[in-house]
């Protein structure tokens, strides 16, 4: 059987091998329409890319590496997919760099940049894995860059983001409009802008209401379901037991409600919670989890073609993009005890 070339997608897709061609290697000069002609053609037909070829002819690998703290995070699902279908689209494909929260793996991922095996890096963690002067992307040499969730505060490094201040301001308003004033807070690593970001507004949602913060009440701990459990048993010690509890992720919430039904105490009747993320199973959960809905899909997106366009030397327009959020209520809150 004959090799499928070239020529072959071109003819099936009613446009020149040139046309195929650029839309290979540029895709983001290539309009939309004839882009996914050209991938439905490619499909129809079983053409492989020769990608070597490609990366000799252009300097590009074809690859690009999403650098990530837990591929394992359920919240961290929906932005990898997103990421990619963008790729694919383009011509790219993706390497996934797990780090396990390791400086030293975020660093040895973004090497790959430099050693040729991939473009650009999108990251999903606070740390920039490059030494910075506290320039700009261009004054640091830094490679094409995209960070998704966190923010680095780097210029020239395109961010993705909710506003976190705001979504952990909207988390606590609606705990204190149903009638909770010592309310509880289980954090994420709080070297993380998004984690300080989320107690800046518990805290601001708390005082705009006149409500003291009872620092004995912020439980530090990690984005995990151990950690949700460990805090919860700090919190039935105290004197004076919080009746919400805001968890600064949905794993955090499972474990911090499994901990409170394991105690024996109802959710919400007792204690309320509330999670942050809105990941695929926190309808599931027993009550169902109300939460901050973040949307992982749109970041991923967002994040890929942002990195797609500065491989193809478009200049974000913006250091910063900050996508909306919506707070999700279901069963997991209710009425302060007694209000």
């Amino acid at each position: 059987m004959a090799e499928v070339g070239i020529k072959d997608v071109a003819a099936k897709a009613g446009v020149s091998t040139a046309t195929v061609s650029q839309a290979l290697r540029n895709p983001g000069r290539v309009a939309d329409a004839t882009r996914e002609k050209v991938l439905a053609a490619i499909e129809e037909v079983g053409y492989t890319p020769n990608k070597l070829g490609v990366s000799l002819r252009t300097s590009k690998t074809g690859n690009i590496v999403v650098i990530i703290p837990d591929v394992a995070d359920s919240y961290n699902f929906g932005i990898i997919k997103a990421i990619e279908q963008v790729a694919h689209a383009r011509g790219y494909s993706v390497l996934l760099g797990d780090t396990q929260c390791s400086p030293l793996r975020e660093r040895e991922y973004a090497a790959m940049v430099k050693s040729r095996q991939a473009d650009g890096i999108i990251l999903l963690s606070h740390r920039l894995p490059f030494d910075t002067d506290g320039g700009d992307a261009e004054s640091n040499r830094l490679p094409p860059i995209v960070n998704g969730g966190e923010f680095t505060g780097v210029r020239g490094v395109p961010a993705v983001t909710i506003d976190d201040a705001k979504a952990g301001e909207d988390a606590t308003q609606h705990l204190i409009d149903l009638g909770h004033s010592n309310i509880a807070v289980i954090t994420g690593d709080m070297d993380c802008p998004t984690s300080q970001n989320r107690l800046q507004g518990f805290k601001q949602a708390m005082e705009k209401s006149g409500l003291s913060v009872n620092e004995k009440n912020i439980i530090k701990a990690d984005y995990t379901v151990e950690d949700g459990e460990a805090a919860v048993k700090k919190l039935l010690i105290l004197k004076t037991r919080p009746t919400a509890i805001f968890c600064f992720s949905d794993e955090i919430a499972l474990g911090a409600m499994h901990s409170l039904q394991m105690h024996g105490f109802d959710v919400p009747s007792d204690i309320s919670i509330i999670g942050f993320d809105d990941i695929k199973f926190a309808k599931y959960f027993s009550p169902a989890l109300t939460t901050i809905a973040q949307p992982a899909e749109l970041i991923g997106e967002t994040c890929a073609n942002l990195l797609m366009n500065l491989l193809d030397e478009k200049a974000p327009e913006k250091d910063r993009y900050i996508l909306e959020h919506e707070l999700i209520v279901r069963g997991s809150t209710g009425p302060a005890p007694g209000a």
